[in-house]
């Protein structure tokens, strides 16, 4: 008989609970969060059900919906003057969907709120979506800005009052000049990641190894902790994408391996993912920032290009930041190392992109693709112009 499995936290380790008990393995599931300082809790799921992507991108969506009514009049739809959103309706309509699945990161949350028509601030630290290609990330928030959302750029929060009106008074300081600066809020959302919730597991006894500074676990390729017959995979390993969908399946096959079943090994290579911003970034690969780091100006070739998407036209709306880049090694047919995109439905594009960034694909076989017209993703097969020619990169029709 093989031990139980006893499986911690989220939507993920769900999935890796259903995946072993179908295997005919014993899984205990922990299920348990840290209340807030007000007491605020949820129910199964985790992170990504219960307060991340599934409630974001229904928000993301009001917020489109928004920006679609105001487009809707160009197209000839008659509507009232005044147009309101109602913030009560839609919060209920996310929790009872949240409810329904229990069952079953900062400028996203900005761009929503400035969609549903609300006066939103974000106060930067240093850069935005760290982590991500710095060019995309500008063009993100130069968007987001004309969109209609204030950036504090290079500032840090010192202090939060609470006024006799019942605002909040934010002091922070301008890091370049050293300036402190004040101003109210209605509400103040802190956005500042996710940290591990390691230390009071006791797995400094076991002798399970973590990453002193991130406090996450170390762990190897096949999800292995330093003490044999722990796993870890997900946010709480050392090195992975904070990705659900990553997670999920990694849980999925160390539920096999663990059952005899299989020897397949999580691949984090090439894993898309998409930023639900106003203008959505969805990318796949590495960023051109760390394909330089590796091989030098001289190993890429960077292949580059604004578009308007034809929604946009008779709408007349801004598309100065919808920009296409394909990442590719220099020599050879090109082999694609990232592909970045931002546009409308940049998540349903880049997921398309991904599997052939997993089959290897190479700018070649990009050229070769045929686009389905007229839609943005046409536009990444068309791609031809490339930054070291200097060529204006500007798509201007078909």
């Amino acid at each position: 008989h093989r031990p139980p499995y006893s499986i911690r936290f989220d939507s993920l380790c769900l999935a890796c609970s259903k995946e072993a008990a179908q295997l005919g393995q014993k899984v205990a599931v922990l299920d348990y969060v840290e209340p807030s300082a007000k007491g605020t809790k949820w129910g199964l799921g985790g992170t990504c059900v219960n307060v991340g992507c599934i409630p974001k991108k229904l928000m993301h969506q009001a917020a489109l919906l928004g920006t679609a009514v105001k487009d809707a009049k160009m197209y000839g739809w008659q509507l009232p003057e005044t147009v309101r959103h109602d913030w009560t309706t839609l919060a209920e309509a996310v929790q009872n969907h949240v409810r329904s699945l229990n069952w079953d990161v900062a400028l996203e949350c900005a761009g929503f709120l400035t969609g549903i028509g609300l006066d939103t601030t974000v106060m930067v630290r240093s850069v935005a979506l760290r982590g991500f290609d710095q060019q995309m990330a500008g063009l993100v928030t130069d968007y987001m800005e004309a969109y209609g959302t204030r950036f504090l750029w290079r500032s840090v929060p010192t202090k939060v009052e609470k006024l006799s009106s019942g605002g909040l008074q934010v002091t922070w300081t301008d890091v370049q000049t050293g300036s402190e600066h004040k101003d109210a809020y209605d509400s103040v959302l802190w956005a500042v990641g996710r940290a591990p919730e390691t230390k009071a597991l006791g797995l400094d006894q076991l002798g399970v190894q973590l990453n002193k500074d991130t406090g996450k676990i170390v762990v190897g390729a096949d999800e292995a902790t330093s003490v044999p017959n722990v796993y870890a995979f997900g946010d709480i390993s050392e090195g992975r994408p904070e990705l659900t969908p990553t997670a999920i399946r990694a849980g999925k096959l160390l539920a096999r391996r663990l059952a005899g079943q299989s020897g397949e090994l999580m691949n984090y290579d090439n894993v898309a993912t998409t930023v639900f911003t106003p203008l959505e970034y969805g990318c796949v690969g590495l960023s051109e920032e760390e394909v330089v780091r590796r091989q030098g100006e001289d190993g890429v070739e960077v292949y580059h290009a604004f578009y308007k998407p034809l929604e946009f036209t008779v709408a007349g709306r801004d598309a100065s930041q919808c920009y296409i880049k394909v990442i590719c090694e220099r020599g050879g047919d090109q082999k694609i190392l990232g592909l970045h995109l931002i546009g409308p439905n940049a998540g349903e594009v880049i997921q398309g992109f991904s599997m052939g960034l997993q089959c290897g694909a190479t700018y070649t076989q990009l050229l070769q693709t045929v686009g389905i017209h007229p839609t943005c993703a046409e536009e990444v097969v068309k791609i031809h112009i490339t930054k070291r020619s200097g060529l204006d990169p500007t798509v201007t029709g078909c």
